[in-house]
């Protein structure tokens, strides 16, 4: 059973400014490689971190929203550990869109 997930992901761009879409594109390709589906790629820029934890003091946030098996996610996780553009990686399951219903009139009781 396909679940709908989010990874959401920092490169590690420094000296490769320019070649940023390409990374993305490359991740996409990984995922779909994989036999996951990808819904939407949200490229979110370049942005400084709150604090610095290690060698880097900025990365470019990039959001997938993609449905594959949750096998899968573990998969995934592991292979873009060893990517050395994959500075971080967070994956999140999302739960299902419900369809709204139409609300019902109340109906208001009479007074006697």
């Amino acid at each position: 059973m396909k679940n709908r997930y989010e990874a959401f992901m920092v490169l590690n761009a420094q000296g490769k400014e320019d070649t940023v879409k390409d990374i993305i594109d490359r991740l996409e390709s990984e995922f779909q490689k994989e036999g996951a589906q990808v819904e939407q790629v949200q490229k979110m820029d370049k942005r400084p971190f709150a604090y610095v934890a290690g060698p880097l003091d900025a990365g470019y946030y990039v959001n997938f929203v993609f449905q594959a098996d949750s096998q899968l996610i573990t998969k995934l996780r592991s292979k873009f550990k060893l990517d050395p553009e994959v500075y971080r990686q967070h994956y999140q399951r999302l739960v299902a869109k419900k369809e709204k219903k139409e609300r019902e009139p109340k109906k208001l009781a009479k007074a006697k």
